[in-house]
Parts: C-alpha cells; sequence; structure tokens
C-alpha cells in the first residue's frame, strides 16, 4: 500500500482561515493556498497506509476524551533565525493545544515522533519567504485578533501535488462538540483544559 504523509491540526475557522491564507498568499508564500489556515498538533508525518485505520482510532480516542475549549490569536510572533517563519500567536488554547499534541504522538499510540524543535502552537502565516516580505508580514498582521470555539481537531494527507486534504474531523466528547464557527455569545469552557 506504501506510504502517505499525514497530519494532524485544528483549522482556523470561517472567516478567519480565508482571511489569513489570502494574507499568507499576499506575502509571497507560494505554498498559502494548498495549506488550511491551521495551529498544528502533529507536524508533516510518514506513516504506512496500513496504518491509517488504527491511526484514525487513535485520534478517535483522543476526541472523546476532550472538550470544547476557546482559542483566541492574537498578534504575531517569529522563530526567525533559527526557522524562517512568521506566525499568528495563540494567546488562549495553548495549554490545550499542547496536551492534545502529545496524547496524538504518545508512546503507546500509531503516531510517535520527535520534534524538531519544542511545541509552540501557532498559526504560519509566512514560511520561506524573502526577509522584506517576512518582515512586512509580521507588521501588517500585528494587531490581528480572533477568537471561536474549537470544537475538533483533524487528521489530513498531503497529496502528491503538495496540497493538504482533510481525511477526517474528530469532535471533542465523541459527539458533534462545539461547532468550529467563530463564537457569538457563546458557550466557553472555563478552563482550556481538556480531561473530562
Amino acid at each position: 500500500m506504501g506510504t502517505v504523509t499525514l497530519g494532524v491540526s485544528i483549522a482556523v475557522p470561517e472567516p478567519y482561515g480565508s482571511l489569513l491564507q489570502e494574507r499568507r498568499a499576499s506575502f509571497g508564500d507560494p505554498a498559502a493556498y494548498g495549506i488550511p489556515t491551521h495551529v498544528t498538533l502533529l507536524p508533516p508525518t510518514e506513516a504506512e497506509a496500513a496504518d491509517l485505520r488504527a491511526i484514525e482510532t487513535h485520534l478517535a480516542q483522543i476526541a472523546t476524551a476532550g472538550r470544547p475549549f476557546p482559542m483566541r490569536l492574537s498578534g504575531t510572533g517569529t522563530f526567525r533565525p533559527l526557522s524562517p517563519v512568521v506566525y499568528v500567536q495563540v494567546v488562549e488554547g495553548a495549554s490545550a493545544c499542547s496536551w492534545l499534541q502529545k496524547r496524538v504522538r504518545e508512546p503507546s499510540g500509531p503516531l510517535v515522533r520527535e520534534l524538531q524543535f519544542p511545541y509552540h502552537p501557532h498559526v504560519t502565516v509566512a514560511h520561506g519567504i524573502e526577509e522584506a516580505a517576512m518582515d512586512r508580514a509580521y507588521e501588517e498582521l500585528s494587531s490581528y485578533e480572533a477568537s471561536w470555539t474549537c470544537g475538533s481537531f483533524a487528521l489530513y494527507e498531503q497529496g502528491a501535488d503538495a496540497v493538504w486534504r482533510k481525511i477526517q474531523e474528530f469532535p471533542f466528547g465523541g459527539g458533534g462538540g462545539a461547532p468550529a464557527v467563530p463564537a457569538q455569545g457563546g458557550w466557553f469552557v472555563d478552563q482550556p483544559s481538556l480531561h473530562p
């Protein structure tokens, strides 16, 4: 069956996702339209295609144990000079993202891997482009704000065309969870912990 390149992430919902994708493209990032706007839980990882069912079962178990939590983005940051990335900061929901990514990569599961850098939840808005464009992304999105209730995460596969496509979404609590749209006077969990 061969191998597949997988990733696990939290999608940034509309209208925020498309806006940030368009801004990423405007800075000259050629990958902008091949990568849905997201917060990474598992970076690109090679896996055996035959293991997909076990991977989906593993992710479903994690989601069932989780609860919706508030996410808030605010301002920009950068990993330069270590890595050529400018991002929008996750200022609320980071601890829940950290808990999730540890569970996704746990040693007893099918997605075990070491990370190249310590985990830092973020939304990439420029990657590997010229420095002047990176500076522009950093400055122009420095006052950016968005918030929503995160009700799920998803498994993605990268195609031969380098485009990432969603394979399956995993709602928290095993049910519909909170809708993946910005909260409008809606319900929020008091603590960002996902533990039931």
